[in-house]
């Protein structure tokens, strides 16, 4: 049985993204819909100054309908810099920063103009870190048919999915849509609940953070054990 999910790629995602990458044989990344604004794919939440606060990565804006794929990161790299010592100042003495500063040196070392092309090859890395071993896809190379339900009908038949898994929040849409009717594969939600995991520089455990925070307070090795 292969299982399939679909997702957009999402800047520096939160620990739920990799606990579905681990469920499925084949992930496909949802790049060529249109980005909305102020969207997970162009920030994330971190501890600041012991709060959550947000991270971002800055877009060349174009037209009203590009997709997350045609979004252009800004070229001057200071915005890199900057995330560079917001996550030292908040995190450098976290006991597994060495860890998170790897996806860190991602970020700043790549070359990727694409805004979807930075976001995956940032969960790419991530992914491999955790031992994850689904197969990676991007939707724009399969050339789906289709809007909303029906692209993602599309994507599942292309790949000949048994099991198509898809977070809870997509559920009203899926069902509306009558996604269980038209597939040619189940349909089963993820169940991923958020466990607390000893977070430093906060007085209460914020939940739902980036990966980096999970990553930075317990390494690699807890977050292959928390996203299972």
């Amino acid at each position: 049985m292969r299982r399939l999910a679909i997702m957009q790629p999402t800047f520096l995602p939160w620990a739920g993204y990799f606990n579905l990458l681990a469920q499925v044989d084949d992930f496909v990344f949802l790049d060529d819909v249109q980005l909305e604004k102020q969207s997970w794919q162009t920030r994330n939440r971190l501890v600041i100054n012991g709060g959550a606060q947000w991270v971002s990565v800055p877009i060349c804006h174009g037209g009203l309908d590009q997709t997350i794929l045609e979004t252009r990161v800004v070229p001057d790299r200071r915005w890199r810099q900057k995330l560079w010592r917001t996550v030292t100042q908040n995190y450098g003495k976290h006991p597994h920063f060495a860890d998170a500063r790897g996806i860190l040196d991602v970020v700043m070392e790549s070359e990727e103009e694409s805004l979807a092309k930075l976001n995956e090859e940032v969960i790419v890395y991530i992914k491999g870190q955790a031992g994850i071993q689904s197969d990676i896809h991007v939707a724009s190379g399969m050339n789906a048919s289709g809007k909303r339900t029906e692209k993602l009908i599309d994507i599942c038949r292309h790949l000949g999915a048994d099991e198509y898994v898809s977070p809870v929040g997509a559920k009203a849409y899926l069902t509306e849509d009558d996604f269980e009717g038209r597939a040619p594969c189940s349909l089963v939600f993820q169940n991923f609940t958020p466990s607390e995991y000893p977070q430093k520089g906060v007085d209460e455990f914020i939940p739902n953070l980036s990966v980096v925070d999970v990553v930075a307070n317990i390494g690699w090795n807890g977050l292959v054990e928390y996203v299972r």
